[in-house]
């Protein structure tokens, strides 16, 4: 990811790395190794990892895959949000994202690495948060399930 940032927000346990994947266009933000946020070069969400879960977009809804181990293999089992429940995990996704923008806005994240080293990416990532949250959080179209 270029640019990459991992930043401190105040009273924040983990740091928050948040970078722009060149390949895709899109952002990809991480509190801490849970929850992680991706989005496509409009600012749509794409995919998310929370509370151990991976989700995936289906357009219209998240997919939530469920890990289960069994003792020769790994199955994701998948099952769609239903509506209230995609509304609050929207809700706190958007949340956590107003929060980094406040933070970046007042100036009050401590930028703890930077890459490249001797850019600035803290106004892409203001500029890109503007852009996500100009609106409700959005999904994008739905991912294929198999390559």
């Amino acid at each position: 990811m270029s640019p990459r940032l991992e930043l401190r927000l105040k009273g924040g346990a983990e740091p928050v790395v948040a970078g722009l994947r060149p390949a895709t266009g899109g952002w990809s933000v991480y509190f801490g190794p849970d929850p992680a946020y991706h989005f496509d070069r409009s600012g749509a969400l794409r995919r998310a990892f929370v509370s151990d879960n991976l989700y995936r977009t289906q357009g219209e809804t998240l997919a939530r895959l469920t890990r289960r181990r069994t003792p020769d293999r790994v199955e994701l089992l998948r099952s769609d949000l239903p509506p209230a429940e995609l509304e609050g995990f929207l809700r706190q996704a958007e949340e956590r994202l107003r929060d980094l923008h406040a933070a970046l806005v007042a100036g009050v994240a401590d930028i703890l690495r930077r890459h490249p080293a001797d850019g600035d990416g803290v106004p892409q990532l203001r500029q890109a948060l503007e852009d996500i949250l100009a609106a409700p959080l959005r999904l994008a179209p739905a991912i294929s399930p198999r390559r």
